[in-house]
């Protein structure tokens, strides 16, 4: 468990919550000592005395700060991205990462004007096309990767270089209209520019041509194929409802596979036959965008709930969003509660509710459980936390 450094009294105590740490193997009842900024002492019961603050959570869930590493929130740029903030504070989340709303053409604006900003941490894929994500919007859709003359390799590795503080990969869009004609080419040239600039890459699986098995045939360890459980035309499932060889293959060489929820990429019966054959994601995001807040997605706590309520055990799902994305994006001081980290900290209650839960496809299934914000804290400050109206007449009334 470990232990504080010193006898110095904490800045903050979290007293009597259930501490789901994936990466430490930590599941009890257990009080956290913050000092200084960072995870000082964890054990069952921690001396009260001297602390600035004492706070008891017992009957809430204490995880390492959740981590959105599928968001869109180049906010006012670009027609799909909406505001980080309000998001955050609805989710409990400290780390929210935009996956490619921005190119290399367009990254500073990104920096200076969302990320520069914002009180919580955040972290970018940056998009192979130059200008980004530019055209995305109800009833329009040209595709960034579709064009050849925009798909600049060197312009990306160079951005990426100059900003390691917040790049973590490369991020293109493959499939149907987002790469076009240029199909496996476009991916081809994000993996190139991925390999030179020394990072992973995520890409985005649509509708076919390519298809699935093209896609993740392609893709490196560590690389990060989003959209997972997308339905059909073009899933991870043969037409027997067999898992796809080539993403078996996939998994055994450390590909990772994400959920990316949105607007498109979550099917029942997707989910349903994953869960089945034990094809779990190693990663759950929301994917959350102008086309997906209001639903089906909302937000990552609400796309958690949707895959707890699947069948995925609460402590893989508070794992998916905290210690899988942190060692995903090569930032392991993320995601996890260890002695010494910054003390990211999401406090989430899972309460009784009777949630229509709804697939990308509109199938409804009733729900039976919500995750909900308690408090968040980014490096052992309070965040601000907000309700969330459109889950509270779906809880129940003794909860």
């Amino acid at each position: 468990m470990g232990s504080s450094a010193s006898h110095d009294a904490f800045d903050l105590i979290l007293s009597g919550g259930r501490v789901l740490d994936e990466r430490n193997g930590i599941d009890g009842i257990l009080d956290i000592g913050v000092r200084d900024g960072r995870v000082a002492a964890i054990a069952s019961e921690l001396p009260k005395t001297g602390a600035a603050t004492v706070r008891d959570v017992t009957g809430a869930i204490v995880a390492p700060g959740l981590i959105d590493i599928h968001t869109h929130i180049y906010h006012k740029a670009t027609s799909l991205s909406v505001a980080p903030d309000p998001i955050a504070r609805r989710s409990a989340i400290t780390t929210l990462v935009d996956a490619g709303s921005a190119g290399a053409g367009n990254f500073e604006g990104l920096r200076d004007y969302i990320i520069g900003p914002s009180p919580y941490r955040i972290l970018a894929y940056l998009n192979i096309s130059f200008p980004g994500i530019f055209a995305f919007d109800k009833n329009l859709f040209v595709g960034e990767a579709a064009e050849r003359a925009l798909l600049i390799v060197d312009r990306c590795v160079e951005v990426c270089k100059a900003h390691p503080e917040i790049i973590v990969g490369v991020k293109v869009r493959i499939g149907g209209p987002a790469s076009g004609d240029l199909g496996l080419e476009a991916l081809d040239i994000a993996l190139e520019a991925a390999e030179k600039a020394g990072l992973p890459l995520m890409t985005h699986i649509g509708g076919p041509p390519p298809s699935y098995a093209e896609v993740v045939e392609r893709l490196r360890p560590g690389d990060i194929l989003t959209h997972c459980y997308r339905p059909d035309p073009n899933s991870a499932f043969t037409e027997n409802g067999a898992v796809l060889p080539a993403v078996q293959a996939a998994q055994a060489r450390g590909v990772l596979f994400d959920i990316g929820h949105g607007m498109g990429a979550f099917g029942y019966e997707s989910v349903d036959r994953a869960l089945a054959a034990g094809f779990l994601p190693d990663m759950i995001s929301s994917d959350v965008h102008q086309l997906s807040v209001n639903g089906p997605a909302f937000d990552l706590l609400h796309t958690m709930s949707k895959l707890i309520n699947s069948g995925v055990p609460l402590e893989s799902a508070i794992g998916m969003a905290s210690s899988r994305p942190a060692l995903a994006m090569r930032r392991p001081e993320l995601g996890h509660l260890g002695i010494g980290a910054p003390a990211d900290i999401s406090i989430l209650k899972l309460v009784e509710a009777r949630y229509p839960f709804t697939d990308v496809s509109g199938a409804i299934r009733e729900g039976q459980t919500l995750l909900q914000p308690v408090a968040t804290y980014l490096g052992g400050q309070e965040m601000e936390t907000t309700r969330r109206p459109f889950e509270e007449r779906f809880i129940c009334n003794c909860c």
